[in-house]
C-alpha cells in the first residue's frame, strides 16, 4: 500500500504528523475510559493528583517532541501556550463546579460528563482553530485584532469586578426546559430517557439533569475559548502548534477537576495575574513591531509567562493562607 500521501503538507506540517497526534489522542480517550473508567466511580483528590501529573508530563513530552523535531522556536511556543492554556483552565474548573453544584450532578457522574465534554472540546477547538487560522493567513491584520483583544480583556479583568455566573438565570437553561421534556431528577449516568409523558400519556423521549449539565459545559469552553484562542494566535502562528498545545492542556482537564474543585478558592488571587499573561501577550506583539523585530523572542515569551503565572499562584496561596490562620 502506497502512503506517499502522508508526507503532503497540510496547514504547514506533514500529514504524517497530523495523523500521529490525533491517534495519540484517540489512544489515550481510550485508554481513559475504556481501562482507567471503564466503570462508573468517584475520583478521589489523590488520584486525580496522579492523573494530572501523568496528563502533564504527557503534554509536556510531547512539547519536547515538537523540540527536537520542529525546532527550538516551536517547542517554546508550543510550552508558552500549553502552559497559559492550563492556566486559563483554571477559570473553567471553576465554571465547571457551579454547573455541577446547579443541576446536583453527583459525584460519581461528573467524570462522565467531563469525558464527552472533552470529545466536544476537540472538534469544537479546531472549528475555532481552523477558522482563526484562516483569517490570520488571508488577513495577516487580523491578529493586531486578536492582540489588541487580549489587553483590552486583560485590562477589564484587573478593573472591573467579574460577577459569579447565574446558571438558573442562564439564557441557554431556560431555553432548554421550556422547549424540551426534562426530567426534574438525574437517571443514574443517562443523557436521555424514555418515560410516560404526564401530559399526553404517551412514552416520550426526555433529556436529564446530566444532559444539560453537559451542554452547559460545552457552552462555557466556548466562551473561555474566545480568550484562548486569540491568546495562543498572539504566540504563534501555526495552526499544528495552536491545536495540539490547546488539547493537551485540555486532555488533563477532567483529571485537574477534581483535585482542584476541592480547593479552588485557593487560587482567588490568580486571576489578576491571568490578566497581567493577556496583557502581555497581547502587546508583546505590538513591542516587537516597535522594536523593529519579526517575533518577540519565544524564550523570553516563555519566561516571563511562567513567571507571573508562577508569582500568581505563590502569592494567592499565601494569601488564602494567611486569612485562614486564626486572628
Amino acid at each position: 500500500m502506497d502512503f506517499s500521501f502522508m508526507s503532503v503538507v497540510w496547514l504547514g506540517t506533514p500529514l504524517w504528523l497530523w495523523a500521529s497526534f490525533f491517534a495519540l489522542v484517540i489512544a489515550i480517550l481510550s485508554f481513559d475510559l475504556g481501562i482507567l473508567h471503564k466503570e462508573n466511580k468517584e475520583i478521589n483528590v489523590a488520584e486525580s493528583v496522579k492523573l494530572s501529573a501523568f496528563y502533564i508530563a504527557l503534554g509536556l513530552s510531547f512539547g519536547g517532541f515538537v523540540w527536537w523535531y520542529l525546532g527550538a522556536e516551536s517547542g517554546l511556543a508550543y510550552m508558552t501556550g500549553f502552559v497559559v492554556e492550563k492556566t486559563l483552565a483554571l477559570d473553567n474548573v471553576f465554571v465547571i463546579a457551579l454547573i455541577f453544584s446547579f443541576f446536583a450532578v453527583p459525584r460519581i457522574y461528573q467524570h462522565r460528563v467531563l469525558f464527552w465534554g472533552i470529545l466536544g472540546v476537540i472538534v469544537l477547538r479546531a472549528i475555532m482553530i481552523g477558522v482563526g487560522a484562516t483569517l490570520v493567513a488571508e488577513f495577516s491584520w487580523v491578529l493586531y485584532i486578536f492582540a489588541a483583544f487580549l489587553v483590552f480583556t486583560g485590562i477589564k479583568m484587573l478593573v472591573m469586578k467579574e460577577a459569579e455566573p447565574n446558571v438558573s438565570d442562564n439564557a441557554l437553561v431556560r431555553f432548554m426546559r421550556s422547549r424540551f421534556n426534562v426530567t426534574e431528577e438525574h437517571h443514574g449516568e443517562r443523557f436521555f430517557v424514555k418515560l410516560v409523558n404526564p401530559k399526553t400519556g404517551k412514552m416520550t423521549w426526555f433529556i436529564t439533569p446530566l444532559f444539560m449539565a453537559l451542554v452547559m459545559v460545552e457552552v462555557a469552553d466556548v466562551i473561555f475559548a474566545v480568550d484562548s484562542v486569540p491568546a495562543i494566535f498572539a504566540i504563534t502562528t501555526d495552526p499544528f502548534i495552536v491545536y495540539t498545545s490547546n488539547i493537551f492542556a485540555i486532555l488533563g482537564l477532567r483529571a485537574l477537576y477534581f483535585a482542584l474543585a476541592a480547593m479552588i478558592h485557593r487560587f482567588r488571587y490568580l486571576k489578576p495575574a491571568l490578566a497581567v499573561v493577556l496583557i502581555f501577550i497581547g502587546s508583546k506583539i505590538f513591542v516587537a513591531d516597535l522594536l523593529g523585530l519579526e517575533k518577540f523572542p519565544a524564550a523570553l515569551s516563555l519566561g516571563v509567562t511562567f513567571a507571573i503565572i508562577a508569582s500568581g499562584v505563590v502569592w494567592s496561596l499565601v494569601k488564602t493562607k494567611e486569612e485562614q490562620l486564626p486572628a
